[in-house]
């Protein structure tokens, strides 16, 4: 999709204009609050995006990968499922409905899930790609943000400012030595662009816990007997842990569990994350079962050049380039053993992490900070010291919980997020559906006494 025209013509704004709400960053989180946002009538909203179009995690559309949640987890269905903006809409208008329905798989591809999301994207008239914000400042209630674009300079102005700029690549500080250092080291978000790259190195290894890692292991163990290569995978796991998804688990993706956590004490609720990674970031049981069957069948002609190493954290790694070989410092938890792994190529299925946009620091007093320096994220997602002013997508993981980067909940999310800029609830918004008490019942208040001489 091309970034769409700029102009005085086609961008109001430069003549004073001022927006109810201007979303930075279009990821699939702020995509779904211009799709619910879009019919409502008096409500009128930018969102800006540097990029020139929307693409989502295009280094890891592996071909077989598929989204980890239903395809009613769309940009608009939980909120909406009328909206003609549904993934089921999607499919009908081009032409794969029935292919979907018989494929009997309610889990679409990513690849799927992007061109959806693309599909979205080209409707929405709300959308600016290949725009940069610069800089924002504040006055006299409203917020000017500077930008850079197809058209140049320009100060655009909102009201309000929902920030969805998304995580960034994660490279772990003890990468420090040898990223950028000569040899071949990459983070799984450029995995399929250097693909080929990495099959010309005599050995790999990934480092890493989750899906990703698991995804490019498999994906490079196919093709292993093709192009000769060693290939380790290390996590600092104990095991290769499944994504939990059993169903009463499932439920603390849900109002009441989130109204639970962001109830806890700040220290308690960075303790629950640190100890609930397997809820978000485990690895799905059927690719587990896929790799062992592929490592099975590999054995039968002898055994395979690969190992795979557990409880096993990288403390520090150094590249030499007259040996052309990286070489990965290692501690082994449980034991307490350090050991080293040389490997040609590495890749960094590390995750990603929230990086606050540059831009912020023109509006810092503008913003309710923790006493570790974070967003104090409100309940209803706002971070501004005025209600209703700022709002955050996918950056309350420390006060919101595991579910804040899960896509069943964006729409749950954007719905609260409308109902507090319009003070109104424009989509149903949903209060209790879990069948289990999260926290110790509160005892029913006592009957409240009359003092006697009241009653006299």
């Amino acid at each position: 999709m091309s970034a769409p025209e700029s102009g005085p013509e086609s961008h109001p704004e430069l003549s004073g204009k001022i927006y109810d709400v201007a979303g930075i960053g279009v990821g699939p989180f702020n995509l779904g609050l211009a799709a619910l946002s879009a019919p409502l009538d008096g409500l009128e909203c930018v969102f800006l995006e540097r990029r020139e179009s929307f693409d989502w995690h295009p280094g890891m559309m592996l071909e077989p990968a598929h989204l980890q949640v239903p395809f009613l987890a769309d940009l608009v269905t939980m909120a909406d499922p009328t909206s003609k903006y549904s993934f089921l809409n999607f499919l009908k208008q081009t032409g794969r409905l029935y292919r979907f329905y018989i494929r009997e798989n309610f889990y679409p591809l990513r690849a799927e899930f992007n061109q959806y999301c693309q599909w979205v994207a080209g409707q929405l008239p709300s959308l600016r790609f290949g725009t940069d914000v610069l800089n924002a400042a504040y006055d006299d209630g409203v917020y000017h943000l500077s930008l850079q674009g197809p058209a140049g300079a320009e100060v655009l102005r909102a009201r309000r400012l929902v920030l969805g700029t998304g995580t960034s690549p994660n490279i772990p500080q003890a990468c420090a030595g040898i990223v950028d250092g000569g040899g071949l080291v990459l983070h799984n978000a450029d995995y399929l662009s250097r693909k080929s790259q990495l099959q010309s190195k005599r050995s790999i290894t990934i480092v890493g816990s989750g899906q990703s890692a698991a995804e490019i292991y498999f994906e490079l163990l196919q093709e292993i007997d093709v192009h000769g290569y060693q290939l380790n995978w290390v996590t600092r796991s104990g095991r290769f842990f499944p994504l939990e998804y059993t169903k009463l688990t499932l439920e603390m993706t849900s109002p009441e569990y989130v109204d639970y956590f962001h109830s806890l004490p700040g220290e308690q609720r960075d303790s629950l994350i640190s100890s609930q990674k397997n809820l978000y970031k485990g690895i799905n049981s059927e690719l587990i079962d896929a790799i062992y069957d592929l490592l099975y069948a590999k054995s039968l002609s002898g055994m395979v050049d690969t190992r795979l190493h557990t409880h096993s954290s990288l403390v520090a790694a150094e590249w030499n380039p007259a040996a052309g070989m990286h070489t990965l410092q290692l501690h082994h938890g449980e034991q307490g053993r350090d050991y080293s792994l040389e490997s040609e190529a590495v890749v960094l299925a590390t995750g990603y992490s929230y990086k606050e946009p540059v831009f912020l620091s023109g509006i810092q007093d503008r913003i309710r900070r923790d006493p570790r320096g974070r967003f104090d994220v409100a309940r209803n997602y706002g971070i501004g010291v005025e209600p209703g002013e700022i709002f955050v997508q996918n950056a309350e993981l420390h006060t919101h919980g595991f579910v804040t980067p899960d896509l069943g909940m964006a729409a749950y999310r954007n719905s609260r997020i409308l109902r507090e800029i319009t003070g109104r609830e424009v989509y149903p918004v949903e209060r209790s559906i879990a069948f289990q008490q999260f926290g110790a019942p509160v005892p029913a208040s006592a009957p409240a006494r009359v003092p006697a001489e009241a009653s006299a």
